[in-house]
């Protein structure tokens, strides 16, 4: 890289994406002085400069076929294999899933207004969905969303709630969306109706190498009082969309 006299500083960052249907992606990447600076394409073997000053840069790199070829080269394979041997050593931690225990409860904060809590724990990994349908309809600006905090046991918890009238005859359900198992619970009335269905998440393995001298593993996922615990009956032991 040509750097200009002076102090200056500048970031390497590497890495690579192993996903389900067995494809990979991998990036390669400079920042100067805290900013983008040049970017790699390994499809077209060439340097994407972000700034005008990069552009020396990307001259002098593209003049050398090979090293285009190299980083190719490690980002499809070396750093895929490094990532599945990772993978491997920490699939016991990295695969592990536990399913959200969902309640619903409702409390009365001011005289005819009433808030309605769907509260969910004791999950794993943290990525989780919540949201609040009324008559079937999603519910966005009415709604308030708590932390996904750790639970101090290795799992999670978090509440989505809802304001409403506690006279009128809207119903309301709460969606619950975690590693493939969707929870549906209504509530309006104290007791609860509950819906159990399977449904494809997908995911993805991300190793990331910070060669300014950090580097980590980590994997990806995709795919957010008073009564009626609900105990999912199945237990999804990987966040994958079935064959």
């Amino acid at each position: 890289m040509l750097l200009c006299p002076g102090l200056h500083t500048y970031q390497r960052m590497i890495g690579c994406e192993l996903l389900e249907d067995g494809s990979t992606t991998g990036f390669l990447q400079y920042a100067y002085d805290g900013q983008d600076f040049i970017v790699f394409n390994k499809d077209t073997l060439s340097w994407m400069a972000v700034d005008n000053v990069a552009h020396v840069t990307k001259r002098a790199w593209e003049a050398n076929q090979h090293e285009l070829q190299y980083q190719k080269n490690w980002l499809e394979e070396e750093c895929i294999a490094w990532l599945k041997r990772f993978l491997e050593y920490g699939k016991d931690t990295l695969l592990r899933t536990e399913p959200p225990l969902v309640r619903i409860s409702r409390k009365e904060f001011f005289p005819g207004i009433t808030t309605l809590f769907c509260r969910a724990h004791g999950f794993y990994p943290p990525e989780i969905s919540m949201i609040w349908k009324k008559n079937g309809e999603e519910l966005v600006q009415e709604v308030d969303y708590g932390d996904i905090l750790p639970s101090g046991d290795g799992t999670y918890q978090t509440w989505v709630s809802v304001e409403l009238d506690p006279q009128s005859r809207d119903i309301y359900s709460c969606h619950v969306e975690h590693c493939g198992l969707h929870v549906v619970l209504q509530g309006h009335q104290e007791s609860e109706s509950i819906l159990l269905v399977m449904k494809a998440v997908f995911g993805a393995i991300v190793l990331t190498i910070v060669l300014a001298g950090v580097g980590f593993l980590a994997w990806r996922r995709r795919p957010r009082e008073q009564n009626g615990v609900v105990y999912p009956s199945t237990r999804i032991h990987e966040c994958s969309s079935p064959s």
